[in-house]
């Protein structure tokens, strides 16, 4: 789906989140990004395929 120069990061690369967003829709809470991957708020993904990626965010403990 990339047509970047260079391409995207891949779907099932590490690195998949550094592809360009194509569609946003920050009011539902996701975007879709060129390698077709879709990104949710709270970090967890819906790659292509239909795997699902659960939710990775950093945890910040306040003291």
């Amino acid at each position: 789906m990339c047509t970047h120069t260079p391409r995207c990061p891949s779907a099932d690369s590490p690195d998949r989140e550094a592809a360009h967003v194509v569609a946003s829709h920050p009011e539902q809470g996701w975007s879709l990004l060129c390698n077709g991957v879709l990104l949710f708020e709270d970090t967890g993904e819906l790659l292509p395929n239909g795997q699902v990626i659960a939710p990775h965010r950093n945890l910040t403990v306040v003291a």
